[in-house]
């Protein structure tokens, strides 16, 4: 059924805080829980610009989905058509809900809004997508942002088959070049997280390419470091901390556990008696042998009460000693295994993100990501960038910004470049005020 003034519910009222967000004469930053009326201040600040006289091609408004972007120009739209043929009463009561006198200048004013919406540059008002806002900026400076001119955003389903094919070209080129490695990795990702998350991860490394491409050349030094790992041999830095223990203070843990009498008393004292008896690399080998004296399966400290451990009152304090040594012993070699699998996987995800790069501009194509990064690094652009933020300021005064929560450190960015002359002065259409409104979940 089609939406007319008689079928469409007048405006809920704005209520206290409500009222003061939707004030277009302010910076706001709006954030409360789903379902408070979040779009609904969005919604009312945008009639509030309208009927102070603002220019819809003045008014951006940004969200995160199409699918949000589409009920935000749907609600408003539908309201103003409305308004040009309701009831002087009803018009009067919308006015009210949204804190505005309903004076018969501001109802005349109402009822043209629908005409000026559509009369305003692209046929109404700017309500998009960040990455729709990318794409149409994109478009007119597609060689200045290093893209192809006449580039298209790629499809879900395309872009899964393009990753697809990228990563079957890289294992055939390795394999043409006789190299194992990627084949490798990609087995031991699979067994580690399972075929499906192996392959999350691959698709993340072609989301991340330019942070891959910022990493050291020696990846798997720059993990190590990172990991707090020793530059050589984690073995010999285990073999060295292994004839660190003190093994007097073994014995006397040895000959409590024998004196315990129990049955595990008497294995935990056989164990320390096998290690004591090996040589340096047998002792680093059986480490984790030695430490299930005083640690669980799962690592952490057994417990020392009564039936768990010998009751003597030195015996918790020494286990415990001993414990926090080879605990950081063994954690060098589940980190140091960690960070080889971690460094080949960064090396075939960084090769991964460059074959499927390459396999994009074959087609012509960016993603979502390629649209963000190059808006930033057009607008980082010395030259370029300034004056394309200068263009963007000549048309735009009101920045509205949907769904902040989902909004990432590189989308900011963006909207930064639209509005940091906001609060250094007027706008260029004086004495109009420009603000930045936005709204986003807790």
């Amino acid at each position: 059924m089609a939406v007319t003034a008689d079928t469409l519910s007048p405006l809920p009222p704005l209520r206290g805080e409500q009222r003061t967000a939707s004030r277009p004469d302010s910076h706001v930053w709006l954030s409360a829980s789903a379902g408070t009326g979040k779009t609904q201040v969005l919604a009312a600040r945008v009639f509030r610009l309208l009927l102070r006289g603002v220019s819809p091609a003045a008014i951006l408004c940004l969200t995160f989905t199409k699918a949000g972007a589409a009920e935000m120009a749907a609600r408003i739209s539908q309201r103003l058509a409305a308004w040009v043929r309701m009831p002087e009463t009803a018009l009067g009561k919308d006015l009210i809900a949204l804190g505005e006198e309903p004076t018969a200048q501001r109802i005349a004013l109402a009822r043209t809004l629908f005409a000026r919406v559509l009369d305003a540059p692209g046929g109404g008002l700017r309500i998009q997508t960040i990455h729709g806002f990318c794409q149409g900026l994109l478009a007119a400076f597609p060689a200045e942002a290093g893209l192809v001119p006449g580039f298209r955003p790629i499809e879900p389903r395309e872009e899964v088959l393009l990753m697809r094919q990228a990563l079957g070209d890289l294992l055939v080129d390795a394999e043409r070049e006789g190299r194992s490695g990627p084949a490798e990795t990609i087995g031991a990702l699979s067994v580690r997280l399972g075929e499906e998350k192996a392959e999350s991860f691959l698709r993340d490394c072609a989301r991340a390419g330019r942070a891959l491409e910022a990493l050291p050349s020696g990846i798997g030094a720059f993990v190590r470091r990172e990991l707090d790992l020793p530059a050589g041999d984690v073995e010999e830095a285990i073999r060295e901390g292994c004839a660190g223990i003190d093994t007097s203070l073994l014995e006397t843990i040895a000959q409590l556990n024998r004196d315990w009498g129990t049955k595990n008393g008497v294995a935990r004292a056989e164990a320390i008696a096998a290690w004591l008896a090996g040589d340096e690399a047998a002792r680093a080998d059986a480490l984790a042998d030695l430490h299930a004296v005083w640690a669980k399966a799962d690592g952490d400290p057994r417990s020392f009460g009564k039936g768990q451990a010998p009751q003597d009152d030195r015996y918790a304090e020494l286990a415990m000693s001993l414990y926090e040594h080879c605990a950081a012993l063994l954690s060098l070699r589940v980190r140091a295994a960690f960070a080889d699998l971690l460094s080949d996987a960064l090396t075939v995800g960084r090769d991964y993100a460059r074959e499927y790069a390459a396999a994009k501009r074959r087609v012509g194509a960016v993603d979502f990501d390629d649209l963000i990064a190059a808006t930033v690094d057009l607008f980082d652009q010395p030259g370029i960038g300034e004056w394309v933020r200068f263009k963007l300021d000549q048309i735009t005064e009101h920045v509205l910004i949907d769904e902040a929560q989902d909004t990432n450190a590189s989308q900011w960015r963006i909207v930064r470049a639209l509005v940091d002359e906001y609060f250094v002065g007027r706008g260029v259409h004086a004495p109009s005020t420009r603000t930045l409104f936005t709204v986003g979940d807790h």
